[in-house]
């Protein structure tokens, strides 16, 4: 196991990063002309980045970004 310190400015950096890339892959996951094996990677880096989403966000933002089982 690693660890990290970062201070807020930068917990606040990773949270912004890590929201962008998730909102880019949820818009993509909507574009049917996109291939279902590509979808299936996609989700599968969603989850990755959700997994450390999780570790720097508050719980109340973590649920705006939770995927329901219809979704997937």
């Amino acid at each position: 196991m690693l660890g990290m310190m970062i201070n807020d400015k930068e917990v606040k950096e990773i949270q912004y990063l890590i929201k962008r890339e998730m909102d880019e892959i949820l818009f993509d996951l909507e574009d049917e002309r996109i291939d279902h094996i590509v979808k299936r990677a996609m989700e599968e880096r969603y989850k990755i980045l959700f997994a450390l989403f999780k570790r720097v966000a508050p719980s109340k933002e973590c649920l705006t970004y939770i995927r329901s089982t219809k979704s997937l």
